[in-house]
C-alpha cells in the first residue's frame, strides 16, 4: 500500500458533538477511528459563546471549551484526530474509498458521517460581527439569555413561526421580519404568530445592519421594500431563521438524501442506504438540531458500525 493510502477499521468525517460523541464510542469498541475534523473543527459549538442546555455543565459552558472537552475526551480514549477535510468519496465497493485534502486515499471498512449543517445567513457584515453576541441562528439554544427582553427575527417559513412564538414566551417583545407580504409557513404556524399578542410581524421588510456598541446588540437597521421607509428596532438579540443547509454536496450521488441535502437514515437507526455507511447529527437531523441529540446519534452511529464490523467477522459459511 503506498504512502499515501491507509487503510482503517472506522472513519469518522467531520467533528462536533456527533463526531466526536461517535470517536468516544468506536474507541471504547476497538475500532481504532480515524476523525477528520473538516475545516471547522468541533463545528457550529465553536461558534456559539455560553451553552448552557447540556447535561453534565451544572453552570454553563462556552461552546469552544465544551469542544475542546469533547475533544480531549475522544484522544485520550485512543482517537486518532486529524485536520482536514474530505474532498472525494467511492463508495462502490468495500472498503470505501475517501479522498482527504485532494491527495491522501483512506480506505475505510466503516464510514461515519458527521458532517454538520451550517445556518444560513443574510450575508451581512454585522450579522458576523455581532454573531455569538446578540445574533444567533437558533432560538432554542440562545432564547433563554433574553428572558424579559425585545428581541427581532428574520423569516417567513414554519422554523421561524416556530421559533417566534418561543421566543414571545420568554421575551418581552418580538419583532418579526418577513421579506414578503406573506408567510411561507404552513397556515397553522402563521395562526399561531398571529395570535401571539406579545408579536408583530413586519412584512415586506429586509434587514439594512445589525447595530451594536462594539460588545453587543442594540438595534436593528430595517426597510420596507414598498416605501423605502428605513427604522431602527430597538432590540438586544436579532435571530435568524431562514433555514440550514446540511454539510453533504461531497456525499451527493453516492448517499440518498432528501430534498434539501440531508442524509436519509434507516429509522431508528443511523445506516444509509449504502453498506457500513452511517450518518449522526445534524447531517441526517433537520428537526432538533441540539447539540444533546447529535451527541445521541453519535452514539448509535458508533454501536451501530461496531455491530456491522462483528457481523462481517462472524459470517457463517456453509
Amino acid at each position: 500500500m503506498s504512502q499515501d493510502t491507509e487503510h482503517v477499521k472506522c472513519l469518522i468525517i467531520g467533528s462536533g458533538p456527533a463526531g466526536y460523541t461517535a470517536a468516544i464510542y468506536a474507541s471504547r469498541a476497538d475500532l481504532k477511528p480515524v476523525m477528520y475534523t473538516g475545516m471547522l473543527a468541533g463545528g457550529q459549538l465553536t461558534q456559539t459563546t455560553e451553552v448552557e442546555n447540556f447535561p453534565g455543565y451544572p453552570n454553563g459552558i462556552m461552546g469552544p471549551e465544551m469542544m475542546e472537552d469533547f475533544r480531549k475526551q475522544a484522544e485520550r480514549l485512543g482517537t486518532d484526530i486529524r485536520f482536514g477535510y474530505v474532498s472525494a468519496v467511492d463508495f462502490s465497493s468495500l472498503p470505501h474509498k475517501v479522498t482527504v485534502d485532494e491527495s491522501k486515499t483512506i480506505l475505510a471498512d466503516t464510514v461515519i458521517i458527521s458532517t454538520g449543517a451550517s445556518a444560513k445567513w443574510l450575508g451581512l457584515e454585522s450579522e458576523q460581527k455581532y454573531s455569538g453576541f446578540g445574533v444567533s441562528a437558533c432560538a432554542v439554544c440562545d432564547g433563554f439569555f433574553f428572558k424579559g427582553q425585545d428581541v427581532a427575527i428574520v423569516g417567513a417559513g414554519d422554523t421561524a413561526a416556530e421559533e417566534a412564538t418561543y421566543l414571545a414566551k420568554m421575551c418581552n417583545k418580538v419583532y418579526m421580519i418577513v421579506r414578503r407580504d406573506e408567510f411561507r409557513a404552513s397556515k397553522a404556524m402563521v395562526h399561531r404568530v398571529l395570535n401571539t399578542p406579545n408579536i408583530e410581524v413586519l412584512y415586506n421588510t429586509e434587514t439594512l445592519e445589525i447595530m451594536g456598541d462594539g460588545m453587543s446588540v442594540n438595534g436593528v437597521k430595517v426597510i420596507n421594500n414598498q416605501t423605502n421607509e428605513d427604522t431602527v428596532l430597538d432590540v438586544t438579540g436579532f435571530f435568524v431563521a431562514i433555514g440550514h443547509k446540511p454539510n453533504t454536496d461531497v456525499f451527493r450521488g453516492w448517499i440518498n438524501m432528501d430534498e434539501t441535502g440531508y442524509i436519509i437514515t434507516r429509522p431508528g437507526s443511523t445506516e444509509t442506504n449504502v453498506e457500513g455507511v452511517f450518518c449522526c447529527g445534524d447531517a441526517q437531523d433537520h428537526i432538533y438540531r441540539q447539540a444533546v441529540t447529535a451527541a445521541g446519534t453519535g452514539c448509535m452511529a458508533a454501536i451501530d458500525a461496531e455491530r456491522y464490523l462483528a457481523a462481517k467477522e462472524h459470517v457463517v459459511t456453509a
